[in-house]
């Protein structure tokens, strides 16, 4: 046992690995909790480090913590946000709901740190002069309030870092094909059934709008996720043990920090009690996934083919496609998209089934937090990563078949639509239905029967007059 140390916490004696900045709660949670072996997410540890930083500056303008003491945290927190002690966060992400023991190891860990820097050993917390993991690193807080603080503080963080960024990328790039494709003509599909032509630009500029609104989307959970922070309600909500302006100081500080809009949440029972706006967010990034479903979805449809399908697009070719198929390319981009869909389509039956009354919510408590946090960060992780993926490996390269889509509009019978105002519903569906009998065009056939004067004829069946608005 010569590589320990005997640490003691409300419980009794616990044996501490000697180099562990931790201490014997987080010691404990670890024999407790072997479950996923995978630790509490790093974001949700470096918002932590942010988190108590601002509540030492907080507590130290209303008096409660001492210069010396506030500095040695603050220095302490900021080592930890930086990510160089990831190593003595090791409580596993299956623990208690509240997210306890991941409270309790970062004010152990900044305890130590503090300590150090003050002059003491690690395990010095009950020394005079020294600082307490309970009474100062987490003084005027609870495990209540600091856990979900963090998820928001963590879950805004990455989103306004990996997924915007991303997803402005991805509407810039679908913007300038929608500009550049926009001359070019193909036929529309509705029940995925030949329907009237439309532009190739006004399809892009529609998966452009979806890309676009993606990033409102993100940026109203960021919003959502700031304005509503739990920090300050302590135990239940009612803010126990807390000066009156913690919480609207510590915010203060994490705003001008983080560049964020933070605020304290109007409700404390509500924000504590329920995690309604952590479900809200992720029902944002949700839509970003349907949206990004859509668009690569549609894109591998269109590239069918080469020869048996729609290949009204060539993509790229990234890699052989069968082990036994010599030549054949397949859309992996897009079903490598279409799987992340699939995966944040679980993560927000996760998170909402977490946040069920009854389950997770219980009077004034969320107890499946860190489960929630974890499956919130891996949405944002996985959408930002595929969403580059796909404007790098999929959109760049992309190319339209002109000469398939003019095929294809020729083909199709329901070029027949722009003359039913000049003929007739009923006499066009009869023509439709005799052209697909037959094998001929409706330009044919209507050429056959003389049904109009030809110059009129032209005119009415021009593929690009049917992609504009007219009476």
């Amino acid at each position: 046992m010569s590589n320990y140390r005997t640490e003691r916490d409300t419980m009794g004696e616990m044996q501490v690995p000697a180099e562990a900045l931790y201490g014997a709660s987080t010691a404990r949670a670890i024999e407790n909790f072997p479950v996923a072996h995978e630790p509490v997410p790093s974001e949700v540890i470096y918002a932590f480090g942010t988190l108590k930083a601002a509540c030492a500056q907080a507590n130290q303008a209303l008096g409660k913590l001492s210069e010396k003491h506030a500095n040695a945290i603050i220095a302490a927190c900021e080592e930890v946000a930086s990510g160089k002690f990831d190593a003595h966060f090791p409580v596993d992400i299956y623990q208690t709901g509240s997210g306890t023991s991941t409270n309790t190891n970062a004010n152990e860990v900044i305890a130590n740190l503090a300590n150090q820097r003050l002059g003491f050993g690690v395990g010095a917390k009950g020394k005079e002069g020294a600082v307490h993991p309970n009474d100062h690193v987490n003084m005027g807080q609870s495990s209540n309030d600091t856990f979900p603080a963090a998820m928001h503080i963590a879950a805004s963080a990455t989103i306004r870092r990996d997924l915007i960024p991303a997803l402005e990328r991805l509407h810039q790039d679908l913007a300038t094909k929608a500009a550049d494709w926009d001359s070019i003509v193909k036929i529309g599909r509705t029940h995925l059934m030949d329907a009237t032509p439309i532009r190739v630009g006004q399809v892009f500029a529609g998966y452009a709008a979806q890309a676009q609104y993606s990033v409102m989307r993100a940026s109203r959970a960021i919003k959502r996720l700031e304005e509503n922070m739990p920090i300050g309600g302590t135990a239940v909500g009612t803010g126990i043990n807390t000066h009156p302006q913690f919480a609207a100081k510590v915010c203060s500080v994490l705003s001008q920090k983080l560049g964020g809009t933070f605020a304290e949440a109007a409700n404390h029972p509500e924000a504590q009690a329920a995690k309604d706006t952590f479900v809200e967010a992720h029902g944002e990034l949700k839509t970003i996934a349907v949206s990004i479903s859509k668009i690569a979805n549609d894109i591998r449809l269109l590239g069918s083919g080469p020869r048996c399908g729609l290949f009204e697009l060539s993509l790229p070719a990234t890699q052989p496609g069968s082990s036994i198929m010599p030549g054949k390319v397949n859309p992996v981009i897009a079903e490598s998209a279409m799987q992340v869909v699939c995966r944040v389509l679980g993560n927000d039956a996760t998170i909402t089934t977490a946040a069920l009354g009854g389950i997770g919510s219980l009077f004034e408590l969320n107890v499946a937090m860190p489960v929630m946090i974890d499956a919130f960060l891996e949405t944002v992780k996985l959408l930002a990563n595929v969403t580059n993926v796909m404007v790098n490996k999929l959109l760049t390269g992309l190319v339209v078949n002109e000469e398939r889509c003019r095929e294809l509009i020729d083909q199709s019978l329901m070029m027949v639509t722009s003359l039913a105002p000049k003929i007739g519903y009923e006499k066009a569906a009869a023509f439709a239905k005799e052209a697909f009998e037959s094998g001929k065009t409706i330009r044919q056939l209507c050429l056959e029967r003389n049904i109009l004067p030809e110059d009129e004829l032209h005119e009415a069946l021009d593929p690009w007059k049917m992609t504009e608005p007219r009476a």
